[in-house]
């Protein structure tokens, strides 16, 4: 007879009853509450391994250094590793177990007043890709999923094995389903997480970032009415009704966070539908909501080549004179709203994160830069993902760095490192490394320290920038801790003539790139936060114009991106942390008996 409780996580699991009694529930079992999961989680469909040796000696390091911090600094052990200091120690026990990838001193341990090599309070960060969704959207789940790691959450949601791992194979620590983000423990995962709310506490009271630029995606299909069979869209108006968020109301939520915080916090990114038949919508974006910058997907279907109104939109590549040079002469011609938006001439462009594929521009890979950046000197090209090609989960990239492959003297990281290499002479291209750090820095180091060596040695410190891809991946600040912390090892650094990264190379990784290209202010004082009562704020015609289609908005010039001397999103902060709120480093699911 089954003994399990109706509506209890027994009943959830689909593990036996043998198998549950060598088994305990880990928010129950595990005692040490660490920020960083130190064993195998199973959401209850898989046989947990038992912890590893290393995972033992990671979580006995972790227990040492927060029992001595916590009770010097007068505080229960469980509080101390949800705060800052904790997180630290995580980062310590891991630097003497695995080897050290992260720049942690042991006096951050005792807070930021005594931290030497901690984030400092004045970081200026600036985030290059920021994502939200509509409020009728309710995806996508698996970028989450696949963040989050396994375990009841994603279970819950619909996801049984890791989305982008399909054939179980391991991370760079043995693990096929690690979570990059251990801050979102096991927060349910739904379409809410993804919502303006929720985009406002993640990005303005959660982490660092004083300004940011919120980005949009046209890589869904159309949905026919009547429940037809999806395809790939035919128009500007069938390509935004699969978007998570239109251009339009990208800027309709630019210009009610700049407005309640009386700051510039929030740019936004116009949308690139090249072809001469998308030549109106694009001059339409220009007069309705003036972009602060473009963003445009080389994989996605939006060219329109000619006037059929039923022939497809095509994928496109960047020195194709025919589709796109037609779009950036437009551009061009309005260089009168470079005197308010001085980023109007920075092309942003999705690269890389693409499942394998031909090796061609129109999938992701780097080969049309030389032409159009020598054609286009006014233009900066900011390559978002710096063109990494695996998707998501890197375990390509590490098969290949232990199997020898080398381009030109380093690993051959797909597309990531011809473009480096491409691009090293090409002075208006940037790198911007939103996922492709993210999906590596916890669960692939090694592919970490190659992908940012490689970026320092053939661009430099001055042409790469930070984008986080939150929410996606929970609130932004974690990204900018990892970054803060991470270095690339001597010997790696020495074999393959990688620059380090020094604190003032991540300054300017982490902003102040960004903030020379827009011409914004580094002043952490000069960005003012939302009210406390931000949530109250959110005006009627903001929430109909973040319903599906949200394309209607009255034309309005929101003025020069001048900031005020205080904006009102950091204060919030303060009065956030202030209250006492922090994480917590529950974990649900089950672990293997000790």
């Amino acid at each position: 007879m089954q003994k399990r409780l109706p509506g209890s996580r027994e009943e959830d699991s689909w593990l036996s009853e043998r198998q549950l009694a060598e088994l305990v529930r880990a928010d129950e079992a595990e005692g040490l509450g660490s920020p960083i999961p130190t064993q195998v989680v199973s959401n209850g469909e898989y046989f947990p391994h038992p912890q590893t040796l290393e995972q033992r000696q990671v979580e006995a390091r972790i227990t040492q250094l927060a029992d001595k911090a916590a009770k010097q600094l007068g505080m229960s052990r469980r509080r101390f590793l949800a705060s800052s200091g904790g997180m630290a120690a995580a980062f310590v026990a891991m630097n003497e177990v695995f080897g050290r990838f992260f720049e942690v001193s042991p006096l951050e341990l005792f807070g930021p007043a005594h931290a030497a090599d901690g984030v400092p309070r004045d970081l200026f960060v600036f985030d290059d890709q920021l994502h939200m969704i509509r409020e009728s959207f309710s995806g996508p789940l698996a970028l989450r999923a696949m963040s989050q790691g396994a375990g009841p959450a994603a279970s819950a949601a619909g996801f049984d094995k890791n989305p982008f791992n399909a054939e179980g194979l391991p991370d760079e620590l043995g693990r096929p389903w690690a979570a990059w983000n251990p801050a979102l423990g096991q927060t349910p995962i739904t379409g809410a997480n993804f919502h303006l709310a929720k985009f406002i506490k993640d990005v303005y009271l959660d982490s660092q970032v004083a300004v940011a630029i919120l980005s949009n995606a046209p890589l869904g299909l159309f949905e026919p009415p009547g429940g037809a069979k999806p395809r790939i869209p035919r128009s500007v108006d069938e390509s935004l009704s699969a978007m998570n968020l239109t251009g339009f109301q990208t800027a309709a939520v630019r210009d009610w966070v700049n407005q309640i915080a009386g700051s510039t916090r929030l740019l936004a990114h116009g949308q690139i539908f090249p072809g001469k038949h998308n030549l109106g919508f694009m001059q339409q974006q220009i007069e309705r909501f003036h972009p602060d910058s473009w963003k445009g997907y080389n994989i996605a279907y939006t060219a329109k080549l000619d006037a059929d109104p039923e022939s497809e939109l095509k994928q496109w590549r960047l020195d194709d004179e025919q589709v796109a040079y037609p779009t950036y002469e437009l551009i061009r011609n309005n260089r009168k709203e470079l005197e308010k938006h001085p980023g109007f001439f920075n092309i942003c462009i999705h690269k890389g994160l693409a499942p394998a594929a031909p090796d061609t521009p129109e999938q992701g890979a780097p080969s049309d830069l030389p032409k159009v950046s020598h054609d286009w000197p006014e233009f900066n090209f900011i390559i978002y993902h710096a063109c990494f090609g695996p998707r998501f989960f890197d375990a390509e990239s590490l098969a290949g760095i232990r199997a020898g492959k080398l381009r030109n003297g380093v690993p051959d990281l797909r597309w990531l490192t011809e473009f480096a290499q491409i691009s090293a002479p090409l002075k208006n291209v940037y790198a911007e490394i939103g996922t492709t750090f993210a999906s590596c820095v916890v669960t692939f180091p090694s592919v970490c320290a190659h992908m940012l060596g490689q970026l320092m040695k053939y661009l430099g410190p001055s042409r790469i920038v930070f984008g986080s891809d939150a929410l996606w991946y929970g609130a932004p600040q974690w990204q900018i801790e990892a970054f803060w912390r991470f270095q690339i090892p001597q010997e790696m650094a020495k074999k393959y003539g990688y620059p380090q990264l020094t604190a003032q190379d991540k300054r300017r990784i982490l902003g102040l790139n960004s903030a020379a290209l827009y011409k914004l202010p580094t002043n952490t004082a000069a960005y003012r936060p939302v009210p406390r009562d931000y949530e109250k704020l959110i005006p009627d015609q903001l929430k109909a114009t973040l319903d599906f289609p949200g394309l209607s908005r009255p034309g309005a010039d929101r003025g020069a991106l001048h900031t005020v001397p205080e904006d009102k999103l950091a204060a919030l902060r303060r009065d956030y942390l202030a209250a006492g709120g922090h994480p917590s480093n529950r974990r649900y699911g089950w672990i293997r008996r000790s």
